[in-house]
């Protein structure tokens, strides 16, 4: 009986739509710089704050592309799962900027709110328009690729949320030309910290759940049990885990207390093919650890883990 074990490193679906991120990439930092100084020169806080947004973006495309080239590379024997939690790594860095460039938009609204200065609408509005249509095109080009990564599907949506931190900056450069009430520019400031806080906070936590090496989420070990303990030949199923390596990577491992009639009939091959099919086919666990014990074995185990 063949078993194929192999968990080769092959080029991943971003991998294969790394020139989409790369052009996105280079959008959103051109659009990033224009804003900034679009920003200064205007004297808009909302246009600056969705280019701290677009900074953050930029960031999240990046790691996007860093996880598709560590992916691709082979483990070593240092680092057997290779580079691949540089990501999360990456993705704490960007967590904490998200909070930090929030922080100080909030703080600047408030400020502003109190004390409005004067705002140069019309190049406010002109550099939000650019901002739109470089969104628009960033979307465009990532569309296509959004249903087969999960990276790129991320993208496209840090994209829309661009769009729509250009939208409120467009609406506020109306309302100022309009009316001449400046403190819009503070109300579209706050429009884009609302966007970016839960994005932080979310980016954040999921951060936090790899590096404590928490069950991956959309994962019941009860469950996992359940099926592992309904496969012919298994008397008992302990020392449970589940974690993950980066994003999208999970992996399991456990011991399985075989009885004596499949150890008596040379059939652990045939249960050790069961319990991968099933682990891949009903939770999508395809890198898994899994050792077979006889039922005597158990014994000499200290009870750490169910």
């Amino acid at each position: 009986m063949s078993h194929d074990h192999d968990h080769a490193h092959g080029l991943t679906a971003t991998g294969r739509h790394r020139r989409r991120l790369v052009a996105v990439v280079a959008i959103t930092a051109t659009v990033f710089v224009a804003e900034v100084i679009g920003g200064l020169l205007s004297g808009s806080l909302s246009l600056l704050a969705d280019a701290g947004h677009m900074l953050s973006d930029s960031a999240g495309l990046v790691i996007a592309l860093v996880a598709a080239h560590l992916a691709a590379r082979p483990p070593t024997k240092a680092r057997t799962f290779g580079l691949q939690r540089a990501e999360v790594l990456a993705a704490l860095v960007n967590g904490v900027l998200l909070v930090a460039i929030a922080t100080s938009v909030l703080i600047g609204a408030i400020l502003r709110w109190q004390s409005p200065p004067e705002v140069d609408s019309g190049l406010m509005l002109w550099v939000a328009l650019a901002g739109v249509a470089a969104n628009i095109a960033g979307l465009l080009i990532l569309r296509e690729g959004r249903e087969a990564s999960l990276n790129l599907r991320g993208a496209y949506l840090e994209v829309l949320g661009d769009l729509i931190g250009s939208l409120a900056v467009i609406a506020a450069a109306i309302v100022i030309a309009a009316t001449g009430f400046t403190r819009a520019d503070s109300v579209a400031a706050l429009a884009i910290f609302v966007l970016i806080v839960p994005r932080a906070v979310a980016l954040l936590r999921e951060v936090v759940n790899v590096l404590l090496e928490a069950t991956p989420s959309g994962i019941d070990l009860d469950e996992v049990r359940t099926h592992l303990l309904e496969t012919p030949g298994v008397a008992a199923v302990h020392d449970l885990h589940a974690w993950t390596i980066t994003s999208g990577s999970p992996v399991l491992t456990a011991h399985i207390v075989v009885d004596a009639a499949c150890l008596a009939d040379d059939r652990t091959g045939e249960v050790l093919d069961t319990l991968s099919e099933c682990l891949d086919d009903h939770f999508d666990l395809s890198h898994c650890t899994l050792q077979l014990e006889p039922e005597a074995h158990r014994q000499h185990e200290r009870p750490v883990h169910d």
